[in-house]
């Protein structure tokens, strides 16, 4: 994050956020942050079809597997040799391993049991880093947080973690997790989650549903500036200084219904935003339409959700170029990856 662009301030109603600390221009890239951990979403009573250090989708003709338990696979040599150094070492191999075999270990523990394996592989100075996030254990989380703590902290005889810890641990990933999802697929399903990652500074972000700014991953991508498992946010508009930035949580063309139910039960809060207030008071057959053009936020889903098949994603500025640093007309998708001319009016 640059210091220069963002500066951390307390927000009335929301706690911290991240506000500008200079007039940003629409497509500024204004953080690009490695995850501080990151894991498969997978059980582990099932195989991926994604790398386990980058999470890109594999090829058969680039698949390489973990030489020792042959249940982890990679797509590059690179992948493989940096993954047997740090987050697929021989400790965690051996642990990955056990726990797959674990006749107490059932499928709804299973990704969990991934974080927390994956909490061994961390230094001092990151654990610190995670556990000065939001987020505090509940009873469910205590009960989870011991039962994995006794399975898995005998796997890690060198490195004992508390009870305590793995159980804030556990709260911090609950609301500070972002979904890393699969490659869009105009024919497919709705895409999945294929890991989780926690990216610190991101998380300062707060949210709102008609956000100024949104996130970006190039995982499944030949975007060459940034790691593939790096997050990029970029913004939608220009924002003037001293204004907060925000991003949204999931796709902004959701319904209110929607939104205030994901916002409850999976960040525990309720919405205080200009467009949650003005669609509380819509009936539940009101739907986003040419009667509610004169709406400010209507304009700008219209103009900033993509309507290609099967995506709803959001479209940000592509960032400035040196030779033309803020004029600037296309919009690239923050989930399909499709570009569109912006022509319209600005917003």
């Amino acid at each position: 994050m640059a210091d220069s662009m963002l500066r951390v301030e307390h927000i009335a109603g929301k706690g911290r956020g991240l506000v500008a600390s200079q007039a940003l221009k629409a497509g500024q890239i204004i953080l690009t942050e490695p995850p501080l951990i990151l894991y498969s979403s997978s059980p582990l009573s099932s195989s991926s079809s994604y790398c386990d250090h980058c999470f890109r989708t594999l090829l058969p003709t680039t698949l390489l597997s973990c030489p020792s338990c042959l249940n982890h696979h990679f797509c590059s040599n690179k992948c493989l040799s940096t993954s047997l150094n740090s987050s697929h070492s021989s400790t965690i191999c051996q642990a990955l391993l056990s726990l797959q075999h674990s006749p107490l270990l059932q499928q709804h523990h299973q990704v969990q049991a991934r974080f927390v394996v994956a909490l061994h592989n961390l230094a001092v100075s990151e654990i610190n880093t995670l556990l000065s996030l939001h987020g505090t254990p509940d009873d469910s989380i205590l009960q989870d947080a011991n039962f994995l703590h006794d399975l898995i902290s005998p796997l890690f005889p060198n490195k004992k973690l508390s009870v305590d810890l793995v159980a804030q641990a556990l709260a911090k990933d609950r609301i500070n997790s972002f979904c890393l999802m699969e490659p869009y697929n105009p024919n497919g399903p709705q895409r999945s989650i294929k890991a989780y990652g926690i990216y610190p500074k991101a998380t300062m972000f707060n949210h709102d549903c008609v956000p100024n700014a949104c996130r970006f991953d190039y995982m499944d991508t030949t975007y060459t500036n940034t790691n593939t498992n790096d997050i990029v946010i970029r913004l939608i508009k220009d924002v003037d200084e001293g204004e907060e930035i925000c991003i949204s949580y999931f796709r902004i063309g959701r319904d209110y219904a929607t939104r205030k139910k994901i916002l409850m039960e999976d960040y525990g809060f309720v919405c205080g935003c200009e467009r949650c207030k003005v669609e509380a008071s819509w009936s539940n057959n009101d739907e986003i339409d040419d009667d509610h053009d004169h709406v400010p936020h209507v304009r700008f889903l219209k103009k900033y959700v993509c309507n290609i098949k099967n995506c709803g994603g959001t479209l940000a500025p592509l960032p400035p170029k040196h030779d033309a640093p803020f004029n600037n007309n296309v919009l690239e998708c923050n989930f399909c990856g499709n570009f569109k001319i912006d022509d319209d009016d600005v917003i």
